[in-house]
């Protein structure tokens, strides 16, 4: 990332995300994603990523930039991802997105081409005392969480397991009202457990499109979180 010129763009910290992950029919998935779906011996997933963004600023300027970018500095987010590819590179592709802050929602479609929505958001991810619970509400429905850490030990992927499939990712692709963007990130390697998660209401999931009518949840993984590194958004023509 340092190699392109202006990258890192914005620099934050992602702090106690948690995925909860399902197994799609990749040809209904593919119905909703206009980049190519990327599979893991032969299956596609979606992933619905609960997490904390704090402290995002501008790499350079200092406290000056960063005192401006305070009022979209630190907030909760949602966000359904699926994995893909464009010209041979994996990524993630963002179906949906909610957070509370109105001003980066009426941003982020403009600027990164991010699928935001307002929404109401609330989590307890609390691992020291084995506790992570989450609850979600927009116009289009709810979204609710329960569960606690299946282990205390935080450790890195396995090369070539599903969980490095599903965690490891640093380019994002979007879409947004007929244009395709990217851009990349770089951070360490998630330390991360897996979790035992019971999802009680998920019709703010349904609502993201037809690939959620025969889906199934198979795993959920937690981690405590990274310091990001964030490019700048480029146009895919």
């Amino acid at each position: 990332m340092l190699a392109s010129r202006g990258e890192p763009l914005f620099i934050c910290e992602w702090e106690r995300a948690l995925f909860i992950h399902y197994e799609a029919d990749p040809v209904a998935l593919q119905k909703t994603t206009p980049f190519q779906i990327d599979l893991f011996e032969g299956r596609a997933f979606v992933s619905i990523v609960a997490f904390t963004m704090h402290a995002m600023r501008p790499r350079f300027g200092g406290a000056a930039t960063a005192l401006l970018f305070r009022p979209i500095a630190t907030h909760d987010l949602l966000n359904v991802r699926t994995y893909v590819r464009h010209n041979s590179e994996a990524g993630i592709y963002f179906i949906s997105e909610w957070l509370e802050n109105r001003l980066s929602v009426a941003l982020g479609p403009r600027t990164f081409g991010l699928p935001y929505r307002f929404g109401r958001l609330h989590y307890e991810h609390e691992p020291e005392s084995d506790e992570l619970r989450g609850e979600v509400a927009a116009r289009a429905g709810s979204f609710r969480y329960r569960g606690e850490l299946a282990d205390q030990r935080f450790n890195e992927c396995d090369p070539d397991s599903l969980n490095e499939f599903l965690l490891e990712r640093y380019t994002a692709f979007t879409a947004h009202r007929g244009k395709k963007r990217f851009f990349r990130v770089w951070h360490e390697p998630w330390r991360q457990t897996s979790a035992d998660i019971e999802v009680s209401d998920h019709d703010l999931i349904d609502a993201t499109g037809p690939w959620s009518e025969t889906a199934r949840q198979c795993a959920a993984n937690y981690s405590p979180g990274v310091s990001v590194w964030m490019g700048r958004p480029h146009r895919i023509h």
